[in-house]
């Protein structure tokens, strides 16, 4: 009897896991070519403001690559991923330095990279769990697998958080500079850049001295990198 249960059980686990599997690839593949129109961040921040009861207006339009502003496409590389085009979705390089850093005594740094974070802002939610980062990986794995690079960064682009309510490139642009996310500057663009490792905490319009500094730092990194031409690599 018991063995017979856990035979059904084992068999259910299995079709559970298939099934994820067949769902998450075919998910993955619609938004290979389909507008990306919402993402579960964007979820997990209108469900918190009903039961916080302190309602959030969600901004958010998507723009295809042609209309985003190549300036900003340089600066999130130059700022959160300069090995974008050489990995494939895991930045080993980042991830060793992370470690020993944080052997050595220092605190324990992210090493996410582009890929990871759009998995992570497409299809997941917030929070530092094993089992999250074990789903993070698996859809970093599929669209680096199923999607271009260009898609990747496009995807990212419009689904990254610059402030509370205030997703993808467009509605950033507007929020912070009133222009759209084509017409954004190379001073722009790094500021949206330099506030993405705590969006809802700075501001790109008012900058801090820690935010300028940084800008700075990015726009010296986009040159490094060869300025827009570099873009012509995708």
């Amino acid at each position: 009897m018991i063995a017979r249960w856990r035979q059904r059980l084992w068999g259910w686990l299995w079709r559970a896991v298939l099934g994820f599997a067949v769902l998450s690839v075919l998910l993955v593949l619609l938004f290979r070519q389909a507008p990306v129109f919402g993402s579960m961040v964007m979820v997990e921040r209108k469900v918190h403001s009903w039961v916080a009861r302190e309602p959030i207006d969600i901004q958010h339009r998507w723009r295809p690559w042609e209309a985003l502003s190549d300036h900003a496409k340089l600066a999130v590389i130059a700022a959160e991923d300069q090995r974008f085009l050489e990995h494939q979705g895991f930045d080993l390089v980042e991830i060793r330095r992370a470690w020993q850093a944080s052997r050595n005594g220092g605190r324990l740094r992210g090493a996410s990279t582009l890929s990871q974070q759009t998995a992570k802002n497409l299809f997941l939610w917030s929070g530092r769990s094993w089992i999250r980062k074990g789903f993070e990986a698996w859809f970093t794995l599929l669209i680096e697998a199923l999607w271009p690079k260009q898609r990747i960064l496009e995807v990212y682009l419009n689904i990254a958080e610059w402030d509370s309510g205030v997703f993808g490139l467009e509605a950033a642009a507007q929020h912070y500079f009133g222009v759209s996310a084509e017409r954004l500057s190379a001073a722009q663009a790094s500021r949206l850049a330099a506030i993405l490792p705590d969006p809802r905490g700075r501001d790109a319009a008012r900058p801090s001295p820690g935010v300028v500094q940084r800008s700075a730092w990015i726009r010296r990194q986009m040159s490094n990198l060869g300025g827009v031409a570099y873009l012509q690599n995708f």
